[in-house]
């Protein structure tokens, strides 16, 4: 285990995520559910979308900085499609008008879940689905250009951020991977990686789609989420667009490269503690927004 995870371990609502919540965290490992519960529940899931065309994943730990996302994303032309974790203590974020709100945990009750559990099965429930990091804000001319980006894409492309781990792990492939900071799927390749064992969930070599004769060689990657995207890219040579993460880590609010980051009990407030929302948003100019 990392040290961050050594850290998080230590913190009760960190804990339940990797102990008795793990099961909603996108995990295969964990997951102990039946396959038709997950078809039930993305079949309410889509009812409730109705008829957006671009939905975007608004993922809420905080409802402060959730609710500044889906102005944001209106803003650009998308919908924002509000799902939270129900491990925060905040729960159910403001929903601002013109954004969709899906209890995605509803049907299901887990202490803990993640965006990658609904962006596992985008395919069965939206027709595309941009989705971002609960902790990243975007300046509107990048976002506007991203979001431009998502909509040329066609079905059966992809694209997120690539992520090899730094020059060190450059010739370690087993561990590169895409993570969920930004990007968007359509349902196409959604399906693809579905019908093919691949996916956002961590270790993907337990997946129920996974061919017999590849589960012994996919267990020698890396287990943790996104390794599956990559390794899908690879074999089945699919159009992934890589997005430079350059591109948008300025506004991503994180604990990497900040030696002062305060860890909580509550990923919610976490955040709160370690940025002030109203001066991030005048950094990325963004101010307006909060208004």
């Amino acid at each position: 285990m990392t040290e961050m995870w050594q850290i998080y371990r230590q913190k009760p609502g960190w804990r339940v995520a990797l102990t008795s919540g793990k099961g909603g965290t996108g995990d295969w490992k964990a997951f102990n559910r039946s396959l038709d519960d997950v078809y039930a529940a993305c079949a309410a899931w889509k009812s409730a979308l109705g008829e957006v065309k671009h939905p975007w994943l608004c993922w809420s730990v905080n409802g402060e900085w959730c609710a500044l996302q889906q102005k944001l994303i209106l803003e650009v032309g998308w919908t924002p499609v509000v799902g939270w974790d129900p491990n925060c203590s905040a729960s159910r974020p403001p929903i601002v008008p013109g954004a969709v709100a899906i209890d995605f945990n509803a049907p299901f009750g887990f202490p803990a879940m993640w965006a990658h559990f609904p962006l596992e099965f985008a395919f069965l429930w939206a027709p595309c689905l941009a989705f971002w990091h609960s902790d990243l804000l975007v300046r509107i001319n990048k976002l506007e250009q991203l979001a431009a980006l998502f909509r040329r894409l066609k079905d059966g492309e992809f694209a997120a951020v690539r992520s090899i781990g730094g020059i060190r792990n450059t010739l370690n492939w087993r561990t590169h991977r895409y993570w969920e900071l930004i990007g968007c799927t359509t349902r196409s390749a959604s399906e693809h990686q579905f019908l093919h064992g691949c996916g956002w969930w961590r270790n993907f070599y337990l997946h129920p789609n996974a061919p017999p004769d590849e589960v012994r060689r996919r267990s020698r990657y890396w287990y943790e989420h996104g390794v599956g995207i990559m390794y899908w890219k690879r074999r089945y040579r699919r159009r992934v667009i890589n997005l430079d993460e350059r591109t948008v880590s300025e506004g991503h609010c994180t604990r990497i490269g900040n030696p002062n980051y305060r860890t909580d009990d509550d990923k919610g407030k976490e955040l709160a503690h370690n940025f002030d929302l109203s001066k991030e948003a005048a950094r990325l100019g963004l101010a307006r927004f909060l208004d």
